[in-house]
């Protein structure tokens, strides 16, 4: 393969996947369904916790799934017809297009949901550590963001220990986007003022749960 014809697949794999990550399923399924901008209510988020207030469940798993599944997806068709690492790009791309979406001026979710779904199809058994990891730091601490935050430690880590260098490169990257889109959660985190699971005080607008970044 010539260096152009390389250079022209990795950056064809980006740019698919930014375009497919970036599309708000949260906000057009919303819309279809006729109940105006999601961004208008509750936290103003466009992800499946926010969708839920709106007290349809089904659209709510439905968002849940698609963005969860988009950058997967992505990560599936480009790594299937063009090999490993435009699969990589391909997913990552998409990772930053849900937390970074063109067309909503840049302003996306906070992409866990969207990694678990890149990291389950790239490298199912990093992505079940990065789940493991979630659900036990959660129960424990009882802190959705904390357990998220976690669980994107634990990826590079897990594929380091698999042997997948590529995907801890990959993983590690979009660990650092993600701690950085929680700076608020964390800064509340470590003043022992993030809201728990199962709190009856209200939340802050960004201390959404797993399903809502």
């Amino acid at each position: 393969m010539t260096l152009y014809a390389m250079i022209t697949i990795y950056l064809g794999s980006a740019l698919g996947g930014y375009l497919l990550g970036s599309i708000p399923f949260g906000l057009v399924i919303t819309r279809l369904a006729g109940l105006g901008d999601i961004r208008a209510i509750g936290s103003g988020n466009i992800g499946a916790t926010n969708v839920l207030r709106t007290g349809r469940k089904d659209l709510a798993l439905a968002t849940l799934l698609l963005d969860a599944g988009k950058a997967g997806i992505a990560a599936a068709i480009f790594g299937y017809f063009l090999g490993t690492t435009a699969g990589l790009i391909a997913g990552a791309a998409a990772f930053t297009g849900h937390c970074f979406p063109v067309w909503l001026k840049f302003k996306g979710g906070k992409g866990v949901a969207t990694f678990v779904g890149t990291v389950l199809v790239v490298a199912w058994p990093v992505g079940l550590a990065v789940i493991a990891s979630w659900l036990v730091t959660a129960a424990i601490f009882r802190m959705s963001s904390l357990g998220a935050l976690i669980g994107a430690l634990a990826a590079p880590i897990a594929a380091l220990v698999l042997g997948r260098l590529d995907v801890a490169i990959m993983t590690g990257l979009l660990a650092i986007m993600i701690y950085w889109l929680h700076r608020a959660n964390i800064g509340r985190i470590l003043k022992g003022e993030e809201p728990r699971i199962g709190a009856g005080k209200k939340a802050p607008a960004d201390s959404e749960t797993i399903a809502d970044q």
